[in-house]
């Protein structure tokens, strides 16, 4: 009895050894545990794009809004957000399609410093994205393309862009021209953080005008403003000084939603009006200035401006104070600064696709050879931009300005642009009207306090002859129909007036990671 007892008890406690055995002999590959940890931790990895942290994978890939390539998230499964994007990515989850959904009800990540993270802050204001500054303190989408080449010196970034178009313009009627010109521009940005909450910027933007347009500028009909050996211009639009934008700027975050900034510029930009023409999205691939320029944002270039911004989440209110005169004749030079105007803005991203402004400025003396007209100047503007894919985008904007003059009182402009591109080919569209007086338009002393309204019409396509391979080289043209009141007949011809042009659109390329230089390679970034 004994014995039996004892031999149950030595199967009991040999059973559980034997099992083991056994099934180590039927899969002697069964992982260990640590293994299904790893392999658990695979399975859960997701991929986020350094830029646009709302896109969310579970696997490697490009970036269907910038093409950039993707990165892991960091192992507890936050993604790695700069501090510097809360404003606009705080509290986020995630649904069924592994796209970011706003969710208020859990705190914000403030990981930082996790595997593949990238800072890529506005060079005005470290807590707004990169993909949102524009020219001055002014914000486009932050969905919006970057066309550049982006150097990273450890935590400085320098970033350059730019733009030229070699072509040949033919513009009908009395007051039409032709020639061969090349309208230009080039910018660098460059930031520097002291810390995660503070950051000093400056950006230097030139151009070429003064030698490959000359003083009279560019065939232009409609187009006024400026001067040229002391006679007003019309139907050209004026050479941009050699200097356009030599600015510098000191920002701070407060809190998580709160942030601040000084920007200085000599000469620079003031808070009035939407983005400049150029750096729209939706007017990148049109060599034409607007004919309404001058109602809505002609003080791009203004020699001597200060201004100062607060900004919570992605709603900004700034204020400036600035030269109302506009640029001299003398392209090359640095014109006296003033300080007579000041102006106000606000601004609002409701959405990532979605620019907002609103402003209002008392410009002084804008015109050398008015010097006793003062200026009144409101604007507002839409700006809504799609990603429809890794090459595609479409941008359009909606502006309104308006200015009230001494002596002439209100005129009103209107601006409808677009941009649809796909890959290697481009198509874009404009349509303008704008109230312009008599003597805007340099007419006889019997019309010169009249006010007509003027309206330009044009559309163009270019197809990109290189593409994405660090230099965009596009082969383009355009056709514009202008039209006028009956009453310009006598100074026109009748109408409508046509002008085209045909022209090759050089930019650097898209920026996406591959185009990205660093002093030292990120070995957590795939290649």
């Amino acid at each position: 009895m004994t014995k039996r007892i004892l031999i149950l008890i030595a199967a009991i406690a040999l059973g559980p050894i034997g099992a083991v055995a056994q099934v180590g002999a039927i899969d002697p590959n069964r992982p260990s545990r640590s293994q299904d940890h790893e392999q658990e931790q695979e399975k859960k990895q997701r991929y986020t794009c350094p830029m646009h942290r709302e896109i969310v994978r579970a696997e490697p890939g490009q970036c269907p809004k910038c093409g950039m390539t993707l990165v892991p998230i960091k192992e507890n499964g936050k993604r790695p957000m700069p501090k510097s994007e809360h404003t606009t990515h705080q509290h986020m989850s995630h649904d069924a399609n592994g796209m970011a959904m706003p969710d208020h009800e859990h705190p914000p990540s403030h990981s930082s410093g996790a595997a593949g993270e990238m800072k890529m802050q506005s060079s005005v204001n470290v807590a707004d994205p990169m993909n949102r500054e524009s020219s001055g303190t002014s914000w486009i989408p932050d969905s919006s393309p970057m066309y550049g080449r982006m150097f990273m010196f450890g935590d400085d970034m320098l970033m350059l862009h730019g733009a030229i178009f070699p072509r040949y313009t033919n513009v009908t009627t009395r007051r039409g021209d032709d020639r061969i010109d090349a309208p230009n521009w080039i910018m660098a940005m460059y930031s520097h953080p002291f810390s995660d909450t503070t950051q000093i910027g400056g950006r230097l933007m030139m151009s070429l005008d003064p030698l490959t347009e000359g003083g009279r500028g560019y065939p232009l009909l409609l187009q006024s403003g400026e001067s040229w050996h002391d006679r007003p211009l019309h139907d050209r639009q004026h050479p941009h000084d050699l200097f356009d934008e030599l600015s510098f700027s000191l920002s701070q975050k407060l809190s998580d939603d709160l942030s601040g900034y000084l920007y200085f510029g000599y000469p620079g930009e003031p808070a009035i009006g939407p983005p400049t023409f150029m750096h729209r999205p939706s007017a990148m691939d049109d060599p034409d200035a607007p004919i309404g320029h001058h109602w809505q944002d002609s003080t791009h270039v203004t020699f001597g401006v200060a201004t100062a911004g607060l900004q919570w989440r992605t709603l900004k209110i700034e204020g400036s104070i600035f030269t109302g005169r506009e640029p001299d004749e003398h392209r090359y030079d640095f014109d006296r600064p003033r300080f007579d105007s000041f102006s106000g803005r606000i601004s609002w991203n409701p959405t990532p696709d979605l620019a907002l402004q609103v402003s209002h400025a008392y410009i002084e003396s804008p015109e050398a050879l008015e010097p006793d007209v003062n200026r009144h100047r409101t604007t507002a503007s839409l700006i809504y931009n799609r990603a429809l894919g890794p090459d595609s985008n479409w941008a359009t904007s909606l502006v309104w300005g308006q200015n009230d003059d001494t002596h002439e009182g209100k005129t009103e402009s209107v601006l409808i642009e677009t941009n649809y591109q796909r890959e290697r080919d481009t198509i874009y569209a404009r349509w303008e009207r704008v109230e312009k007086s008599g003597h805007e338009l340099v007419l006889a002393r019997g019309d010169l306090n009249e006010i007509f309204p003027v309206n330009a019409v044009s559309i163009g396509y270019v197809r990109d002859l290189s593409h994405g391979n660090k230099i965009d080289i596009g082969l383009g043209g355009q056709f514009t129909i202008d039209f006028w009141p009956g009453e310009l007949d006598r100074y026109y011809g009748s109408g409508p007036g046509y002008g085209f042009e045909v022209f090759l659109r050089i930019r650097p390329s898209r920026h996406d990671h591959s185009g990205m230089q660093m002093d030292e390679p990120s070995h957590s970034m795939p290649k």
